[in-house]
């Protein structure tokens, strides 16, 4: 067994908004997604601010993004949000999430991002960031284009799993999130700790005694 690791969420933990939202423009400049679905993102945005997303409501997003991409090959999608991170991605880091990235290396603690956002945008947000690996959700490839089917959808539970399974010793690791739907996640090691919650994990932090932080500075 692998030694501790430190694993952080990405949208609202290591980003200050969905990373997929935020990609929602580029997607429309590409032709992927038509007005209409552009608006029902900004839609789904203003739901994501004021926390009010289920684990439902989150399945439901990610399973209409995932329709978005049938037809699409991953390299178009992987040069979409090449060509987005400076512009888009990079000024969404919360500079105190890099610091606790920085804080983990220093102790021999490998870092990953797993996130229920698809694998392509996780791995190059890890990529550019400096993380030693991305766990996201992967949509299926036939025929060198994508289905629209997820054949790992990485929400809840499913989180958890894959912290298992890379065999590191979760009892010593730390995990970070901002939301109560990421509760299995948070549960799956020894060192919980929450960053700007939601209402309910708010709550749920308060009375397990786990660590709150709070973040707002923007990385340089």
């Amino acid at each position: 067994m692998a030694g501790p690791a430190a694993f952080f969420d990405l949208d609202r933990t290591l980003l200050r908004r969905s990373s997929a939202l935020a990609l929602a423009p580029a997607f429309r400049a590409a032709g992927l997604i038509s007005r209409r679905q552009l608006a029902k993102a900004a839609a789904w945005q203003l739901l994501f601010m004021a926390r009010g997303a289920s684990h439902a409501a989150v399945r439901r997003a990610a399973e209409d993004g995932l329709l978005v991409l049938r037809g699409f090959t991953p390299g178009e999608l992987q040069e979409l949000v090449a060509g987005s991170l400076e512009r888009v991605l990079r000024p969404l880091v919360y500079a105190e999430s890099l610091d606790l990235v920085e804080r983990h290396r220093r102790r021999g603690e490998p870092v990953y991002i797993v996130s229920a956002t698809l694998q392509e945008i996780v791995q190059a947000i890890a990529d550019d960031l400096g993380f030693d690996g991305a766990l996201g959700t992967v949509c299926e490839v036939v025929d060198g284009r994508y289905t629209g089917r997820a054949t790992r959808a990485l929400h809840a539970e499913n989180k958890a799993a894959c912290l298992r399974d890379l065999d590191h010793d979760l009892e010593g690791s730390t995990a970070y999130s901002d939301s109560h739907t990421d509760l299995p996640f948070l549960e799956a090691v020894g060192h919980p700790v929450v960053v700007n919650p939601d209402r309910r994990l708010r709550r749920i932090a308060a009375e397990r005694r786990w660590p709150v932080l709070e973040f707002r500075g923007r990385a340089a």
